[in-house]
């Protein structure tokens, strides 16, 4: 979490999106954001609201959500620092596709319309990488759609710990994994099922658990069961 002392020029620097701007850059829109800081369980963006900013998590995460009329919802994706959310609403000036609300608490740049879109006109590497992160949720929505129509709850747990995983010392590890009922809601499956598929894993030493941490034993395994 930074510090209060902390200027937003400094954080700024920080911010792997904004890696190709120059200093020039960086102090002219450090004047135009806001630090905000949320508690568990804020809503960022709603479905079918306005979008009026872009926000870049520096701590914390958040869960990408589309919610129904009885009050159950899909998880898209799980999203950590360094991520952004709101840039769709602000390209194509439509409301928000999704809710964003954040499950730990959160420290974030805000950066308003105005700004954001002053930022893509003077800095081509930005709409770049910004056009790089669409495709690539775009992919990641196409596995989704993929796992949900061809591939068994087994395979969409195994896949969706593989996708997740990071190599930290050799290891393949899920650091703070979601929850049983955040794995369900994001694999369109029951929680009772994730929690028999998970016990299988690991009495398969496929995987082991150590309280929110996910360690990947075997990843070529899981990539077979997962169909990766």
């Amino acid at each position: 979490m930074p510090s209060p002392n902390v200027s937003n020029r400094q954080i700024l620097k920080t911010v792997s999106l904004l890696s190709s701007f120059s200093d020039q850059q960086i102090e002219a829109l450090s004047t135009c954001i806001q630090h905000r800081s949320y508690p568990r369980g804020s809503n960022i963006l709603r479905a079918g609201k306005e979008t009026d900013a872009l926000y870049v998590i520096l701590s914390g995460k958040v869960k990408v959500l589309i919610p129904d009329e009885q009050g159950r919802e899909v998880i898209l994706s799980i999203l950590g620092a360094q991520d952004y959310v709101g840039e769709m609403g602000l390209l194509d000036d439509l409301p928000s596709s999704a809710t964003v609300e954040t499950v730990e608490p959160c420290e974030m740049l805000r950066i308003p319309r105005t700004a954001f879109r002053s930022c893509i006109e003077v800095n081509g590497k930005l709409a770049m990488l910004l056009l790089r992160n669409l495709v690539k949720r775009l992919r990641d929505a196409d596995r989704k759609i993929e796992s949900l129509a061809l591939i068994d709850v087994y395979g969409r747990v195994a896949r969706l710990i593989i996708d997740m995983a990071e190599q930290i010392d050799g290891e393949w590890v899920v650091q703070q994994s979601p929850t049983k009922q955040e794995i369900a809601r994001m694999i369109g499956a029951s929680r009772e099922m994730v929690s028999r598929v998970m016990k299988d894993l690991q009495e398969k030493k496929l995987i082991r658990l150590e309280k929110r941490v996910i360690i990947v034993l075997d990843r070529q395994s899981m990539s077979s069961r997962g169909f990766v």
